[in-house]
């Protein structure tokens, strides 16, 4: 689903639509899988339900998973995602998932 991409992103493939929440999520069970693959770290046991951290456009977001959305689709709130530049959504969009340390800084400095 991600591909590298950069020192500090994975590459992706999502399909964006907006949604009536407040914070951006994806497929629980894909959620848990990219953080485990992803984001897990060698040091025991690691946690799967901590948000991922997606660039979208020049936003970034905190993505929770969810059981209600689709596989292989993002879930943007629909108020944030009329600011970024998401052309007739749904609609496969590229996608920036931050690496598990550069994710950390940016939910450390609250940039998310």
């Amino acid at each position: 689903m991600f591909e590298a991409f950069s020192s500090g992103y994975y590459l992706g493939r999502l399909y964006v639509e907006p949604a009536d929440t407040d914070r951006a999520a994806m497929n629980r069970s894909q959620h848990e899988r990219v953080n485990e693959q992803l984001y897990a770290t060698d040091d025991g046991l690691s946690r799967t339900d901590l948000p991922l951290v997606m660039k979208l456009g020049e936003a970034h977001l905190a993505v929770d998973g969810e059981e209600s959305v689709p596989q292989r689709t993002l879930a943007v709130p629909a108020d944030l995602l009329e600011g970024l530049s998401v052309d007739n959504p749904p609609t496969l969009a590229e996608v920036l998932l931050a690496k598990r340390d550069h994710a950390a800084r940016l939910l450390n400095i609250g940039a998310v």
